[in-house]
């Protein structure tokens, strides 16, 4: 049956799992995560090749998030995301810093966005309109 993960692996290496549950899209990104040390093995930094086991736990640091997971299930393929998503449980704790993070970047005003600088078109106008008046 397609989209069913295989259980029958006691161990995979970490890089290999990281694509598979998705986090990376791809094994070679996920390569770089691990030697980079954004991934961390139960507190721990290590290499690529290091085997998970069910019920290790992952700290993993994507862009300015970070997961703290613990590893349910091992896959050898890469599946669907909701799929993909049965092969850890998050930290509540990490959810919630995760949501935290995201409403606060949603809320702050990007500089570029903002109007500073050159005044376009309509500020032009108006201010010709408020210098005659």
């Amino acid at each position: 049956m397609k989209g069913l993960l295989k259980t029958n692996l006691e161990t995979q290496r970490i890089d290999k799992w990281l694509w598979a549950a998705r986090f990376f899209k791809t094994r070679a990104l996920a390569q770089q995560a691990v030697d980079a040390g954004h991934v961390k093995w139960n507190a721990e930094r290590v290499k690529p090749a290091k085997g998970v086991r069910v019920g290790d736990r992952l700290a993993i640091q994507i862009g300015n998030a970070t997961w703290q997971i613990q590893i349910a299930a091992l896959s050898e393929q890469r599946s669907a995301a909701p799929i993909a998503r049965t092969l850890y449980d998050e930290d509540p704790a990490s959810a919630e810093a995760r949501t935290a993070q995201a409403l606060l970047r949603r809320s702050v005003i990007e500089p570029a966005m903002a109007r500073s600088g050159r005044p376009t078109k309509r500020d032009r106008r108006q201010l010709v309109r408020w210098r005659e008046s």
